[in-house]
């Protein structure tokens, strides 16, 4: 979002001063107004209704203060949030970022604080949701990996085998054909045929056989 572009702003302060003071700073920028929260509760349904490109949070508040707002704000519809504090304190400042504030002003901010803080907050939120998106892609991709190796090592070591009838025990104790076992725990396929020798023991005395036989010997 560059400086140029018109940017939605709520409010949320419990002090209707402060509030017309900030819709006074901003009033002829390209900052608009579209909505005054005055306690954290309300603050968040506003969030989910109206999609503001930006948050202005005071922390005292009644109901639910602006710390605990900007934490579900960031849960459940990620919106940039700018603390509003009286004090600068560096133990709300913390707290406010852990809850997932992008920056803080101090009160009465002037209107190039508001611009810069705001400026900002937009470019941390973006910064964060790339690293989140990021983060889920590496997630899935280690999920992915993750089973591979599972199934390598599912099929790694001692596989007891039936040397009659080639059936393998699983680690529950029942017996499956071989290519089962194998389609189970690895990517690969099976397509059925017969080998020369044990078509030889099938099929050896059947006369159609016997001439398929002369006959492949003729073309080699």
């Amino acid at each position: 979002m560059t400086p140029q572009e018109h940017i939605n702003v709520l409010i949320v302060d419990d002090d209707p001063m402060v509030t017309e003071m900030m819709v006074g700073r901003l009033d002829g920028t390209q900052y608009e107004v579209i909505g005054r929260a005055a306690n954290g509760r309300l603050a968040v349904e506003m969030v989910k209704a109206l999609k503001p490109d930006v948050v202005l949070m005071d922390i005292e508040m009644p109901e639910m203060n602006g710390i605990e707002a900007s934490r579900l704000i960031t849960e459940t519809c990620p919106t940039p949030i700018v603390i509003l504090t009286a004090y600068q304190q560096l133990k709300i400042v913390e707290e406010a970022g852990e809850a997932g504030a992008g920056a803080y002003l101090t009160k009465p901010p002037l209107l190039t604080e508001i611009e810069r803080a705001i400026t900002i907050a937009i470019a941390r939120f973006n910064d964060m949701q790339k690293l989140r998106s990021l983060n889920l892609t590496l997630e899935e991709t280690n999920t992915k990996l993750q089973k591979a190796l599972d199934d390598v090592e599912t099929l790694s070591g001692l596989l007891p085998i039936c040397s009659s009838c080639k059936k393998i025990r699983d680690d529950k104790g029942y017996w499956n054909q071989l290519e089962i076992y194998i389609e189970k725990y690895s990517d690969v396929l099976f397509s059925h045929g017969i080998c020369p020798d044990c078509a030889d023991n099938i099929y050896g005395d059947a006369e159609w056989y016997k001439k398929y036989k002369k006959k492949q010997s003729k073309s080699e």
